[in-house]
């Protein structure tokens, strides 16, 4: 499936944004997306194949591009990425936490996979980029949670489980940095395919679940990344200036068959 497809509907010129975990599917899209509508990006993730590839994608905007290999699971390495992309970018207006550990089963390592890199990897690159939002005149932070965090799974518990943290810690992170004028909201997709991804694998590996889940898509079709990162576009906006603490599920009515 491709996600290069995209539209820049908001003029973010002068931006400065920064997406962990970027250079795959829907960070991609995102990263992509806010360079096309003019923003300098920043993106980290630890493949550096995908990560340089993504990284001259988002150049060919003529816009400034930052990349680094970056452990999302890994404190201080947070911490130095955070540090080297606003060099990089001359500050931060927009920090983008989208990485997944993809902990989907019972074990302590599936519950740890979600825990350090779902949750503590946005609690940590929030408190690393905090000086600099501070600093920032449009300042906004946005967290990929997912519509698992909304409802009961008799499978993939611990992904569900971290995934309503994080929802939770939008709200009460909102409520804090308010005072800061840090809008801070989180997207909670619905099931996305895009190439190499979770959804294309399923399709072989898992075909009754992907066929299962499909058919509780009354759209009938996967989302794509770039629906998306058009979200992602509309909360970073000027638009959205009157929105925080919220966690906006975008799934093409997917939660609306149970």
């Amino acid at each position: 499936m491709n996600s290069g497809t995209l539209f820049a509907p908001f003029d973010l010129g002068g931006y400065r944004v920064v997406v962990a975990g970027g250079s795959r599917g829907i960070g991609r899209s995102m990263a992509l997306a806010f360079a096309q509508a003019g923003a300098a990006v920043s993106i980290c993730a630890r493949g550096a194949v995908a990560l340089e590839e993504t990284c001259q994608a988002i150049a060919a905007f003529g816009v400034v591009a930052h990349a680094q290999s970056c452990d999302l699971a890994d404190a201080k390495a947070i911490e130095v990425y955070v540090a080297d992309a606003a060099a990089a970018l001359g500050g931060i207006d927009v920090l983008v936490n989208n990485a997944s550990g993809y902990g989907f089963d019972d074990s302590d390592e599936g519950w740890l996979a979600g825990f350090n890199v779902d949750l503590m990897a946005a609690v940590r690159a929030s408190r690393a980029a905090l000086p600099y939002l501070k600093a920032s005149s449009r300042p906004c932070i946005l967290h990929t949670s997912s519509i698992a965090a909304f409802r009961p799974r008799a499978n993939g518990a611990a992904y569900a489980a971290v995934k309503a943290a994080l929802s939770q810690y939008t709200t009460s992170q909102a409520l804090a940095l308010a005072e800061h004028r840090i809008r801070v909201n989180a997207i909670a997709p619905g099931s996305i395919a895009f190439a190499d991804g979770l959804w294309e694998r399923r399709q072989v590996e898992q075909p009754q679940l992907y066929q299962t889940t499909l058919a509780k898509i009354p759209f009938g079709r996967f989302g794509k990344p770039e629906e998306i990162a058009h979200v992602a576009l509309f909360l970073a906006s000027p638009w959205a200036a009157w929105i925080t603490g919220q966690t906006l599920a975008v799934d093409g009515g997917q939660m609306l068959n149970g």
